[in-house]
């Protein structure tokens, strides 16, 4: 049976990827140290999951409206507000997570032969889900350098006729990189005079660190706010990866045919994880500032450790819970009777000899690098350090 191209085209998560081969390892008792998840280490706070029991002894298990119930779409707007976004409630598409949010918004706006603009290093999903809306993905190159930001001058020369789409993604991942308000406005001018439409996936809003302050795009003023989709959700920052609910607040005909399209698809989100959400945004935010100081003190010890290691370097992550350490000074380098030629061979030999898991580089478009998630207890990180160490160490 011959499958359709746009399914034979589609490449798997290289990240989900990693952590399944992680986790099988260790349910074969190899003690793994995985850096490779996106996931809080942490359990869903209390309240939420009462919430979620709540509505279940209630009955609450039947359809809801497809872009969510009410309450949970105004909770959305009210914590939207703090981030000097106006919407209504028409505005808002609850979906089964922000990945979902994400193919929706790319499904409703490109056309066949519409080109996106991705900033590498970018989210791996990005690129699959451009392509899979018809869509062409333009990647623009960025480096720490120039601390893996996209600058007016960089969007401006990737500019076609065909251009219909920028991803912005602030804080990153993988980089953890976050866009100051002045660098969106210099961005947000290119977007107005050359008519591009923007997704803003801000799902690590809340996981900034330093002092630093998240600035949406689409609070730049009202007409950038009408070329952007907002995305978010409850997975990072209430550790509710699980639970499957995520957001896209949106001008009000794309947010209308995003839920069209929702209605074909899945329909509404699981009811209950709805309840549990709406418990989340509008609930106690203590938890949320806990893992956040815990966040902040994991990322100063794997940085500091991975600084310590003779040619990696790495810089400082603003928001998020990863780090993007350069190896290039490892490549060419043999590992016993093997030469390191990128980052792929490295996450290999990382996983196989030393059971440590983290992602390749060029997984996110872009190498040398590899990918670490801090999304693990401090005890993991100071055993996953030694074990990089000695990895550097028998290096030729």
């Amino acid at each position: 049976m011959e499958i359709a191209r746009r399914a034979a085209g589609i490449s798997p998560s290289p990240t989900l990827a990693i952590d399944a081969q992680a986790k099988a390892m260790k349910a074969k008792g190899i003690q793994v140290i995985n850096f490779s998840a996106g996931e809080p280490d942490f359990d869903t706070p209390e309240h939420i999951k009462e919430a979620a029991v709540a509505a279940l002894k209630a009955g609450f298990t039947r359809y809801t409206p497809v872009a969510g119930i009410p309450e949970l779409r105004q909770a959305v707007c009210d914590c939207l507000k703090a981030r000097g976004l106006s919407y209504e409630p028409a505005d808002i598409v609850v979906s089964c997570g922000a990945k979902h949010s994400l193919y929706n918004a790319m499904q409703v706006l490109l056309n066949e032969g519409d080109e996106v603009i991705l900033c590498a290093p970018y989210w791996v999903s990005y690129y699959e889900q451009v392509k899979l809306a018809g869509g062409v993905p333009v990647v623009v190159n960025t480096d720490a350098a120039t601390d893996f930001k996209l600058t007016p001058d960089a969007l401006k020369a990737a500019l076609t006729p065909r251009t219909k789409l920028l991803i912005l993604n602030s804080p990153c991942n993988p980089t953890g990189v976050v866009y100051s308000r002045s660098e969106l406005e210099a961005l947000a001018e290119v977007i107005l005079v050359h008519d591009l439409m923007v997704i803003s996936d801000e799902i690590y809003a809340a996981l900034l660190y330093d002092g630093l302050n998240h600035t949406s795009i689409a609070s730049l003023g009202p007409e950038i706010k009408e070329r952007t989709i907002v995305i978010d959700g409850v997975s990072k920052t209430y550790a509710m990866t699980g639970w499957r609910i995520g957001y896209a607040a949106a001008p009000r005909a794309i947010a209308t045919a995003m839920t069209d399209l929702q209605s074909h698809s899945t329909s509404n989100p699981t009811s209950i994880a709805q309840k549990a959400a709406l418990a989340a945004l509008t609930g106690s935010q203590e938890p949320v500032a806990a893992m956040r100081n815990e966040f902040a003190r994991r990322r100063d010890r794997i940085l500091t450790g991975l600084r310590e290691l003779p040619g990696v370097e790495c810089n400082q992550p603003g928001g998020a819970f990863y780090v993007f350490p350069f190896i290039g000074k490892l490549l060419g380098r043999r590992f016993r009777d093997r030469v390191l030629n990128n980052s792929t061979d490295a996450a290999a030999v990382l996983l196989q000899e030393y059971q440590v898991a983290v992602v390749p580089g060029v997984a996110f478009g872009t190498d040398p690098y590899l990918r670490l998630s801090y999304a693990t207890s401090m005890e993991q990180i100071e055993a996953g350090l030694e074990r990089l160490a000695a990895f550097v160490r028998e290096l030729q």
